[in-house]
């Protein structure tokens, strides 16, 4: 597990700390409103609260969507709805690291907070490169002389080797934000030495990532059973050589997810009793729920949901459970006809004394919308970033505040 300096690091009294946030919000494609503040919270009440009753001069860097995408919008709502949670005045200026922003930061008093517009409209932004390449650039070598601290509170971003989340490490003293550090920590109570039984529920509808995730946690002896559900389930039964029907073997073949099925079939053959498939499965008739034996395919009907039989028998493993990662909802459940697996699972994780991670944003929704996040051990606001850690995979942004560490 990574070894970098937390916020119990330093002394932030009447310092200017830049810090990377993920501020990265949905947003009304009509209105243009952010319509869920779940990200801007998370960081408000922790990080950038704590640097507020420590007297620093906060300011903030963060991105929301990406040029060409109609989210990809200023920051300034980003700032005025960071204020109401905080209850205090928030600074907005509508440039990076020009003359404005600099002017800004230059005049921040102590416990005064300043959003900086939105990073990626810096077109460089986004370029992949090494914290020693991306000090060279303008961003860092505009604001980095302004700020005494880089603060990486940005774990969801951390799978980006982007300016902004790697670039200020390689010239300023760095730590782990409360949300980076908490994440990191959650992480390492499933990935080192997991309590046994150890087990992952991967479900949703990105299959993409499920050969690479289970391949890992099996390989590495960290779970121990591999429960499937959603377009994953049916990948994994595709590789058991099951014919689902036309309509969606056609569904997978466009997600182009197909080629996944060697690999899947080699992983499932290796680990026969570990990696469990739907026994049945809830089809879409007329817009009402039927359930299907697996025995009884091929169907004509869309699959959206596993089966009763499945639900009993995946309980009964989260059941005897010591450590559990949910990674996906295992069927369409905002479609109410399709929720009964994603809640009834999602319940039993909930009721159980395990230690519980939840991760990736249709998951937190979902978690969210059947009111059970305050009853789950740690649920993750990251998405791209969580899911590479559960593949092993090292994140730039968590590399960069550990080589920052190790020159301290």
């Amino acid at each position: 597990m990574p070894k970098f300096l937390t916020m119990d690091d330093f002394d932030f009294k009447d310092k200017t700390v830049l810090v990377r946030v993920d501020f990265n919000s949905p947003v009304d494609p009509e209105t243009k409103k952010v319509i869920d503040d779940t990200r801007i919270r998370a960081h408000a009440e922790t990080t950038i609260n704590e640097l507020f009753l420590k007297s620093a001069k906060t300011v903030i860097l963060a991105h929301q969507s990406r040029p060409g995408e109609p989210d990809f919008i200023p920051l300034k709502q980003h700032a005025e709805i960071l204020g109401k949670i905080l209850g205090k005045p928030v600074k907005y200026v509508d440039d990076v690291f020009g003359e404005k922003a600099q002017k800004a930061i230059k005049e921040l008093k102590s416990g005064e907070v300043l959003v900086l517009e939105n990073v990626r409209t810096f077109a460089d932004e986004q370029k992949k490169g090494s914290p020693e390449d991306h000090a060279k650039s303008e961003l860092v070598k505009n604001l980095a002389p302004l700020a005494n601290v880089f603060v990486n509170d940005a774990f969801a971003a951390a799978h980006r080797a982007h300016i902004s989340i790697v670039g200020f490490t390689a010239v300023l003293p760095s730590f782990a934000g409360r949300i980076m550090e908490r994440e990191l920590k959650a992480l390492k109570k499933v990935l080192e030495a997991p309590e046994k039984p150890c087990v992952f529920i991967m479900g949703g509808a990105k299959g993409d990532d499920s050969l690479e995730m289970s391949r890992y946690v099996l390989k590495n002896n960290i779970a121990d059973y591999v429960l499937t559900g959603g377009v994953i389930s049916q990948i994994f039964l595709v590789a058991k050589g099951v014919d689902l029907g036309k309509a969606n073997m056609e569904f997978l073949e466009k997600k182009e997810l197909m080629g996944l099925v060697p690999g899947i079939k080699e992983l499932m053959d290796e680990y026969p009793e570990a990696i469990m498939v739907p026994i049945d499965l809830a089809m879409d008739v007329e817009q009402k729920r039927k359930e299907i034996a697996v025995s009884k395919l091929p169907t004509k009907y869309g699959i959206y949901d596993v089966g009763t039989e499945t639900i009993k028998k995946y309980i009964e493993v989260i059941r005897k459970a010591k450590s559990i990662v949910v990674s996906g909802p295992v069927g369409v459940f905002e479609n109410k006809e399709f929720m009964m697996g994603t809640k009834r699972i999602f319940e039993a994780v909930a009721a159980s004394k395990a230690f519980s991670l939840v991760g990736g944003g249709h998951t937190a929704a979902a978690v969210g919308e059947l009111g059970l996040a305050d009853k789950m051990s740690y649920v993750s606001t990251a998405g791209g970033a969580l899911i590479e850690f559960l593949m092993g995979k090292q994140l730039p942004g968590v590399v960069a505040l550990e080589k920052a560490a190790a020159r301290t």
